[in-house]
């Protein structure tokens, strides 16, 4: 009779004890599912699918569902962001901004994150080629020296000349709103327009003018006025192979004063260049002939001399 009665409070102890096992796994399952919110997740496809999570962040949320972003794309909201209970998180192309939910407290409305997605546009970009004209320069020639009374005559006519540039051009609703240029191929240079402004000769008793013509080389005689190709140089390496500004004289090359020139005149030599007085200080490599180099500040303004052709003389 004992043995039965110890069998039956085992049995009943038993039952008592998985009661609260059973319990205590359902409150457990109770508190996991009151935390769960229902999280909508868009790919950048469109397709939508919702998952229940009891995870934190953007982050969590998509490695709790196996989804890895590319380099080129991003979610909206931010990865560290946390989520809510019915939040949408949306991965998209990284050229979208991020556009914020508009409140409008004054008047209680409230524009949703969808509406405002679907009145934004993306930047989309094209690669884009175009022939772009170079425009020639005009050189002028002049053997009339200071007189005012001259009269023009085109030696060869300017022809602008062609490149082919290509942009990588940013469009926003199909306006553009950037441009930058990632080559320039040069199809066919420029032909420099070339004007020589010559002294108009009137004769004895007579109205009619005539043109005088120009010497076609320069004399090597260091008196007299002739006609020379005239360039401009700086201090810088590109032009001279230095930088010091220090003349084959052992002066410092200044603007205004300084000038190049061949063998033909010696260092210290004055040179009356078309009204101005300049002094023989440098010498060059590439300075022959009939050509003088004139000292400039700048590079620029040396490429902004260009090649003129001017009257000179030794100055008394």
């Amino acid at each position: 009779m004992k043995r039965e009665e110890k069998a039956s409070f085992s049995i009943i102890k038993i039952i008592c004890v998985s009661i609260i096992l059973i319990l205590i796994s359902g409150i457990g399952v109770m508190a996991v599912s009151n935390n769960l919110k229902d999280i909508t997740i868009v790919l950048q496809n469109g397709y939508e699918m919702t998952a229940f999570t009891s995870k934190s962040t953007v982050s969590e949320v998509l490695d709790e569902n196996s989804i890895v972003l590319s380099e080129n794309q991003k979610t909206i909201p931010d990865l560290t962001e946390e989520v809510n209970a019915g939040d949408i998180i949306k991965i998209t192309d990284k050229s979208y901004n991020e556009v914020q939910i508009a409140k409008v407290s004054e008047e209680g409305v409230q524009t949703s994150l969808e509406q405002l997605l679907q009145n934004y546009a993306p930047i989309t970009e094209k690669i884009v080629t175009e022939q772009v004209s170079i425009p020639f320069e005009t050189i002028t020639k002049n053997t009339a020296g200071t007189t005012t009374n001259t009269t023009n005559k085109v030696l060869q006519e300017g022809k602008e000349g062609i490149k082919e540039v290509t942009y990588k051009i940013k469009y926003q609703n199909d306006v553009e709103i950037e441009r930058t240029t990632l080559s320039e191929t040069v199809i066919q240079e420029p032909v420099n327009k070339i004007v020589q402004v010559n002294k108009k000769v009137t004769s004895r008793g007579s109205t009619t003018s005539r043109t005088s013509l120009p010497s076609t080389t320069a004399s090597t005689s260091t008196s007299g006025t002739q006609i020379y190709k005239i360039t401009a140089y700086c201090p810088c390496s590109k032009c001279c192979g230095k930088s010091n500004g220090i003349t084959a004289s052992g002066t410092k090359a200044t603007a205004g004063r300084t000038v190049a020139a061949s063998g033909k005149f010696a260092l210290g030599t004055k040179l009356n260049i078309n009204g101005h007085i300049y002094t023989v200080e440098d010498r060059g490599g590439a300075i022959n002939g009939n050509k003088i180099d004139i000292f400039v500040n700048s590079h620029s303004e040396a490429l902004a001399w260009g090649v003129r052709y001017l009257p000179v003389s030794v100055a008394n």
